[in-house]
């Protein structure tokens, strides 16, 4: 009886021979449409511009079609291979296996699509990625849905679509399970492509609007997993981040002693930016008294250019110089005392965006109206579902993400553009767009002490609807 080495071999060089076959022989244009597809959900997940690898790249359509600043392509046929060098000159494409090749850095991106069901081993690929990946990269993968196992299966065997061996056929759970074993998270998933055939109008409805929809997303035709690699825990010794807090301050004079004596120190030192937004009291005046009574602290005072709370974050982000950026309001409804436990969720490696959420614990009497509260469960579906995260609370002021991130939020957004005065679905669009893990951290959510929110509810309320709207068109229906 052979052994499993020896049964690995055979299955390798089997399927060496048969890809060398394919791609010698015609291209099967009836799944462009399916491919076309794929390469638009792929170019939503990766920016252009980034350091991409693509294990099982075949041809290399699918890498191109990204846009690298550094693609390479691996493939263990050495048809494809040459076929793909010589389509795409610019790219760089490998010979090995997916097991054991060995590359030189590390990547932005890694790209495995419709390879899984086809591997001698899912683990092994998995655990040797680790060596050209980093904290940051992020595996994209797709794989057939099993429930069109029996149509694939019968138009390869008919020559229909490329024809393929026998095939794992692995379910969602199962990828999700295998990554899991091997220190992967999965970020976000979604189903995709429920009309693979280019036909006008008809593949767009079907592929761009009613793959999302429930009842439908059954029967997409493939699965789509974001994972990373999860962080290795902090060591005793390691030199720990600094902290930059912004405190976007309007018409909150009374707020001012409180905020210098509550914002806590954390890791390296907690650098405090005071973004003032135009006060009719003396806010600017409170904080810029407050200073030197607090020489130990490391404060900066700055007026806001603009208008709106997003602009005031974006002006006080801009001027950090700390490792992880926070966003702390200044009625101080959400404890100052809880950032503390924001920071060792980043550090730790649990999410890379904490997200505060104040729907977990009772509120305290006046904290939020009704009309309010209904509109942040709303938001909170809304989001979960175009997200493919789950996000419970989308208006909570308190956010947190290291200053890597937020720049590459900041560098991505013009995708967007500046539409949002309040700031938060800026950064919650740009951190799902980037495929940063998104983590809620439960709070209580006390009364306001001093002021009046500068919240208007139904004016603000219909301008946060079109916000979501606009989104939805180019994170959701793309």
């Amino acid at each position: 009886m052979p052994s499993n080495e020896e049964k690995k071999i055979a299955f390798r060089e089997e399927r060496i021979a048969h890809w060398d076959r394919v791609a010698k022989g015609p291209r099967r244009e009836m799944g462009h449409g399916y491919h076309k597809r794929l390469a638009d959900m792929y170019r939503m997940v990766i920016p252009e511009g980034l350091r991409v690898l693509e294990i099982g790249c075949g041809q290399g359509d699918l890498l191109d079609a990204l846009k690298p600043s550094d693609g390479v392509g691996v493939d263990f046929s050495p048809e494809m291979i040459r076929q793909a060098q010589k389509r795409y000159s610019h790219l760089k494409f490998v010979c090995a296996d997916a097991h054991d090749f060995r590359l030189d850095g590390v990547f932005d991106a890694v790209v495995l699509s419709d390879i899984l069901n086809d591997l001698w081993d899912v683990q092994q690929l998995l655990r040797n990625l680790k060596h050209c990946i980093g904290d940051h990269t992020r595996i994209v993968i797709n794989n057939y849905s099993r429930l069109w196992q029996p149509a694939i299966s019968r138009a390869a065997r008919w020559g229909w679509i490329t024809p393929t061996l026998q095939q794992s056929w692995f379910t969602r759970e199962d990828i999700q399970n295998l990554l899991n074993l091997e220190g992967y998270e999965v970020v976000k998933k979604s189903s995709e492509v429920l009309f693979p055939f280019e036909v006008p109008l008809l593949s767009a409805l079907a592929n761009r609007f009613l793959a999302k929809m429930p009842g439908f997303r059954l029967f997409d035709l493939t699965n789509m997993i974001v994972a990373r690699r999860l962080p290795p825990a902090p060591r005793v010794g390691d030199s720990m981040p600094k902290v930059t807090v912004v405190v976007a301050a309007r018409n909150e004079e009374g707020n001012i002693p409180d905020l210098f004596r509550r914002i806590p120190e954390m890791g390296g030192g907690t650098e405090i930016i005071f973004v003032e937004g135009g006060s009719k009291d003396d806010t600017y005046g409170a904080i810029e008294r407050a200073i030197p009574e607090h020489p130990g602290r490391n404060v900066k005072l700055m007026r806001q250019p603009g208008k709106g709370k997003g602009d005031a974050v974006r002006t006080g982000f801009a001027a950090a110089t700390g490792d992880i950026l926070m966003i702390l309001d200044a009625d101080m409804t959400v404890s100052p005392e809880d950032l503390p436990r924001f920071y060792e969720a980043i550090v730790e490696g649990r999410g890379e965006f904490i997200n505060g959420v104040r729907l977990v614990y009772p509120m305290e009497k006046q904290a939020m109206r009704f009309f309010n509260l209904i509109g942040n469960k709303f938001f909170s579906l809304a989001f979960s579902w175009m997200l493919s995260q789950p996000v419970k609370d989308t208006l909570c002021g308190t956010k947190v993400m290291t200053k890597k991130n937020y720049d590459r939020i900041a560098a991505n957004r013009s995708y967007f553009g500046d539409f949002d005065p309040f700031g938060d679905f800026d950064l919650l669009f740009g951190a799902a767009k980037q495929s940063l893990r998104i983590v809620d951290m439960p709070v209580r959510y006390g009364e306001r002490t001093y002021g009046d929110t500068n919240i208007e509810r139904w004016k603000h309320g219909v301008l946060l609807l079109r916000m979501v709207m606009f989104a939805a068109k180019r994170i959701k229906f793309i």
